[in-house]
């Protein structure tokens, strides 16, 4: 039997956290990590699809998603608290 070995792959070349409050996204493309997974799961979209609905490579999207699947927890917390900033905005200044 022969052992598994576990690769760690570097995804800083696809990925980057400058912009948005940490939260994580295609480089050079701001495109977040989180909606294109959330556009995965949800709207049940391919690789292919992503690519072509945000105007990504298929690479760039895979590297998103495999981030996604390596951070989801702290990605969703993100998302969470991101959402609560804009429902109170919402809530203070209306759709003016």
């Amino acid at each position: 039997m022969t052992e598994q070995t576990m690769t760690t792959v570097d995804l800083t070349k696809y990925i980057e956290t400058r912009f948005f409050g940490e939260r994580p996204h295609v480089r050079g493309r701001r495109v977040p990590v989180a909606l294109l997974a959330y556009c995965a799961r949800d709207q049940k979209w391919s690789v292919p699809r992503l690519a072509y609905e945000f105007t990504l490579s298929e690479t760039e999207v895979l590297a998103a998603l495999l981030y996604y699947r390596q951070q989801y927890e702290r990605i969703d917390a993100q998302e969470q608290a991101y959402q609560a900033e804009l429902d109170e905005a919402y809530e203070k200044y209306g759709s003016r």
